[in-house]
């Protein structure tokens, strides 16, 4: 990642372009340029680390999606938090949000897991750490990634009013512990991962509660299901 390849939404850059030029953010830069130059695979591409900001504008955010880690096999991330590339076999959790989802509004199971959709609507798809070797699942954790990811959180929180905070498992509750109830909806559960959507995720009716609650603030809800 370089000064060149860092193309983010003037929306976001407003909100967290200071974090570029603090000393975690370089150091990050230059570990991200030594794992490259050492020929290791790095998820995803260059021009798609930011895509979850860049597909949902600050002033658009009505729905916050916090994930851990990009997903480290071929042709997966993309991105988005939970979301993989058309074509890509739905990975467990995924497929255990649509199940989550069909279960409180109907319908079938989509052909795609690529939630573009969603994060065209307002859902801020973010995971975070936004970088990822393959193969090896959590070997961008704490590099710097996850204080740019609170800054993000935290303009949030502080600027917007009425957002829903989806956190699904202990790490994304533990990072979003701050969030200001008063002013956000927060809605928790355990992660969808086979490990553990059975002791709350499935059943949980997050996706019904978002949209009524954005429907009493006067937003537009989302559309969960996936005509695809």
């Amino acid at each position: 990642m370089t000064n060149a390849a860092i193309k983010l939404d003037e929306s976001w850059l407003n909100q967290v372009g200071e974090e570029f030029d603090k000393p975690y953010m370089q150091n990050l830069k230059e570990f991200l340029r030594q794992e490259k130059s050492a020929g290791k695979v790095i998820y995803p591409k260059g021009d798609e680390i930011f895509n979850a900001l860049n597909s949902t504008a600050f002033d658009d955010v009505s729905v916050v999606i916090l994930g851990q880690d990009p997903y480290h096999g071929p042709n997966q991330a993309h991105g988005l938090s939970f979301s993989v590339q058309d074509g890509v076999r739905f990975p467990p959790s995924l497929l255990n949000i649509y199940k989550e989802i069909i279960n409180e509004f109907g319908g079938e199971m989509p052909k795609s897991g690529n939630l573009t959709c969603w994060a065209e609507q307002g859902v801020l798809l973010l995971n975070a750490t936004l970088t990822v070797q393959q193969a090896m699942a959590g070997s961008h954790q704490n590099k710097g990634w996850e204080e740019f990811t609170d800054a993000i959180v935290r303009a949030i929180n502080d600027k917007r009013e009425h957002v829903v905070f989806m956190l699904w498992g202990s790490y994304a509750q533990k990072k979003g512990a701050f969030i200001d109830r008063k002013k956000h909806l927060v809605l928790a559960a355990p992660h969808p991962s086979p490990l553990s959507a059975h002791r709350g995720f499935l059943g949980c009716g997050h996706f019904k509660r978002a949209n009524e609650y954005l429907e009493e603030k006067g937003y537009a809800p989302i559309l969960w299901s996936l005509k695809i």
